[in-house]
This record gives C-alpha cells, structure tokens and sequence, in this order.
C-alpha cells in the first residue's frame, strides 16, 4: 500500500501542491490538509510545506502554532509518526516546540534564492534513513529567515544525537554550524529550509530531491489516524 501523505495548509502556504505533485510522482498517496481541521485522518506521514503561513505577520510560524491541526500533528508525532516541516514548514515547527531553536533572519538581511549544496550528515531521520551518509545533494532554497540559532547546549545535543540530518556546503544565510536541517530526539519529526520539492525533475534543475522523498515515503509510520 502506498504512503499516504498529509500536507498541511495554512492561510498563506504557497508550497502544498508542489509537494503533493511531488509525492504523487513518486508513487506515494498525498492529500491536503486544512490548519482549521482538527484530524490528519488517515495519514502515514505529515508534511508542513513552505510559505507563509498567516503572512508571518508576527514572526513565521508564530501564529500557524495555534491552528488547530498542530494539536493533531503533535500526536502524530509523539506517536512516532513522521513529520517533515519545509522552509516556513520548519518555522513552524521550531514555533510549535517540535524542534529546537529558531530561525531568524539571513545574515546580511538578505532575501536568498539559489540552488544550495548540501551533505547529509545523519541518517538518523526519515528524511534522510534511505541516503548515504555524507551524499551532496543540489536543492534550491527561498528564504528570508532561514538562518537557524540556537543554546551552545542544544547544539551540543543536536551534535552528540546525530541530528544535525543536513549542513550547507557554502553557508547562504548565516546558519549556526551551516545547519540545513534538523531532527528531534526519534528522528521522525525533521525541519529543513531546502526545498526538495523543487528537486524531484531534470526539468527543474535538479532531481536530489527524489531521495529525501522517497525515504520519508518508505517510512512506516506508527500511527495512521490521529
């Protein structure tokens, strides 16, 4: 049975149907999600896609915090279930207290949009399970506030825990330790600033994408309704 993949959307999200697109090409079931609901339904893995969820009038993430599916992605994820938060997706997760730290504003306050080389630095993830460690990968990144921050001592255990999943070749936003992506303690719940949805086809660029993906979609998940 295929995967079947929620994709949550917030007033603002501009990103959802790229990674729905991108799920369904990898052979995998994919589904939107509305931030007013409060059941994933019968979801294998949930993907919180990028954007700007409620305009960032706040801080990003700050207000997507208390919709009402975050209560339900917060089971899912405390039941094992993966969780994927990408670019404002991992804003909004780091809001939520899913992961640690912050994200703030590039270095140089610069809106930044290219193609990032990356290295996955853990396969400790579900995100990341199915790929080689220390595979580079070319993934473009869109970002104004995708510098991520954090304690001396999170970064200790972020390091010691193997989660630190992803690290940028060449720093674009003044990341701490180049941090692309991270993952909690189980490594289902992953935020990452790269948007491997726009990997996933010669025709955009680039297809690095296509492993990130199919790793989360051949992650069982421990929960399929929540």
């Amino acid at each position: 049975m295929a995967a079947r993949v929620g994709v949550v959307l917030f007033p603002g999200s501009n990103c959802e149907h790229d990674v729905v697109e991108a799920i369904r090409a990898l052979g995998g079931e994919a589904d939107i999600v509305w931030h007013g609901d409060r059941s994933l339904g019968q979801c294998d893995a949930v993907v919180v896609p990028g954007g700007f969820a409620h305009g960032d009038y706040l801080r990003p993430g700050a207000i997507a915090r208390f919709s009402p599916i975050m209560g339900a992605v917060a089971q899912h994820a405390a039941a094992g279930g993966p969780v994927v938060g990408i670019c404002n997706g991992f804003q909004v997760l780091t809001e939520a207290g899913l992961l640690p730290g912050a994200l703030q504003k590039n270095a140089g306050l610069k809106f930044v949009c290219t193609t990032a080389s990356l290295r996955v630095d853990s396969t400790h993830s579900v995100l990341t399970s199915a790929v080689p460690h220390g595979t580079v990968l070319q993934v473009p990144i869109n970002h104004f506030e995708g510098n991520y921050t954090c304690s001396p001592a999170t970064l200790a255990a972020l390091r010691a825990g193997e989660r630190i999943v992803l690290r940028y070749l060449d720093n674009p936003n003044g990341s701490m330790d180049d941090i692309a992506g991270i993952c909690n303690d189980g490594g289902n719940v992953v935020g990452l600033m790269p948007h491997p949805e726009r990997a996933t086809s010669a025709l955009l660029g680039s297809t690095d994408g296509v492993p990130l993906l199919r790793s989360l979609l051949a992650t069982p998940s421990a929960v399929l309704e929540v």
